[in-house]
């Protein structure tokens, strides 16, 4: 690399020798991901990746691409590039582990209007750090500056993971049945949905990110919106490896419980919802209570405190949250499997969910 320079593509603005650069100060984060089965290093034009597939029958790829969404204007207007990187990775790999999947391998993708070698790095830190807490590999990845069509200051980051499950594992949410207990995960925040709607409310271009805020516990407004998405693959992998027959799951992304929750119910059945039991996180009080938002509009815009929402068999249920509190997660039963078409209901009546 040390005689490839172009003066010419420079004055365009783009800066071969920074990417070069780049790449140097990101190796150290890269090398924290590496887990058997990575067969080629960084730098070169494919990620190698060899799957140990002992024990399984039917091997079945499965993947998943995402982005952190306006989230990143956040992490802009803060000047702190180490956690969205978290995000990004857990937008992955928390759709794919909803159908069992192991995550094997992630890859990102940074445009960005200048490219800031020392910003970049920090940047895949935090890819890094969200593909540890995965337990998958960052084998790859791509960032291209672009001048003149973003500002220099800008960037936006995207990723895509490869998991894996046993065909006869795969949870296609067949198995869910009238009576299933809902666990909930408890979310750390807002995730990475619904900030187009967050920078509205809070003028975020004008408003005071650094003040700790009593409404807020402490924090302040940017930390408790920066804070980095819940990866839950790990906890949901032991849940199915200590035995528990897990019958579906969803991940509360954009559109709420609305949208999500019924995409992992067949035909004929539905969600009901005791709001009592959701924890309920201070910053989605002051989202509503500042933007005047309708209760309804927040469980189809926000996860309201909950990241993921597993399905287990009623008798499973306590097996279910022992295993989950025992990796770490604030779980508890959120309502229960109802018969029905209706989708999402947040306190029904009882007669709503009586066959």
């Amino acid at each position: 690399m040390e005689n490839s320079h172009s003066a010419s593509y420079a004055a365009a603005g783009v800066d071969i020798e920074a990417g070069y650069k780049g790449v140097q100060l990101m190796k150290k984060h890269v090398a924290r991901t590496m887990i058997p089965g990575v067969v080629s290093g960084i730098g070169g034009f494919g990620g190698l990746f060899a799957p140990d597939l002992t024990g399984m029958k039917e091997p079945v790829l499965v993947s998943g691409t995402d982005g952190v969404g306006t989230k990143i204007r956040l992490a802009q207007l803060l000047d702190r590039h180490d956690t969205i990187g978290i995000d990004c990775v857990a937008m992955c790999v928390n759709d794919v582990i909803c159908c069992g999947a192991k995550p094997l391998f992630f890859l990102d993708y940074i445009a960005i209007g200048k490219n800031k070698p020392e910003k970049v790095a920090t940047i895949v830190s935090g890819v890094a750090e969200g593909c540890v807490q995965a337990g998958c590999a960052l084998i790859g990845g791509e960032t291209a500056e672009h001048p003149g069509v973003m500002a220099p200051e800008d960037y936006d980051l995207a990723g895509f993971t490869v998991g894996i499950v046993d065909r006869e594992k795969i949870i296609d949410s067949a198995k869910i049945q009238k009576g299933d207990s809902l666990i909930g995960l408890a979310s750390s925040g807002g995730h990475s949905n619904g900030f187009s709607l967050v920078r509205k409310v809070f003028d975020i271009e004008h408003a005071d990110l650094t003040s700790p805020m009593e409404e807020l516990e402490g924090k302040s407004l940017g930390e408790a919106l920066l804070a980095p998405t819940r990866i839950y693959v790990k906890s949901v992998l032991a849940l199915i490896d200590g035995g528990v027959d897990l019958h579906g799951a969803s991940h509360i992304t954009g559109g709420g419980f609305y949208e999500n929750i019924p995409r992992m119910l067949p035909e004929g059945l539905s969600a009901a919802l005791w709001e009592k039991e959701l924890p309920r996180l201070p910053i989605f009080e002051l989202i509503q209570k500042t933007g005047n938002i309708p209760e309804r509009d927040m469980y189809n815009t926000f996860n309201m405190g909950v990241g993921m929402v597993l399905a287990v068999p009623a008798e499973q249920e306590q097996q279910a949250l022992d295993i989950l509190r025992a990796a770490g997660e604030n779980a508890s039963v959120i309502g229960i499997v109802a018969k029905g078409d209706y989708g999402v209901a947040i306190n029904p009546p009882p007669a709503e969910i009586i066959e």
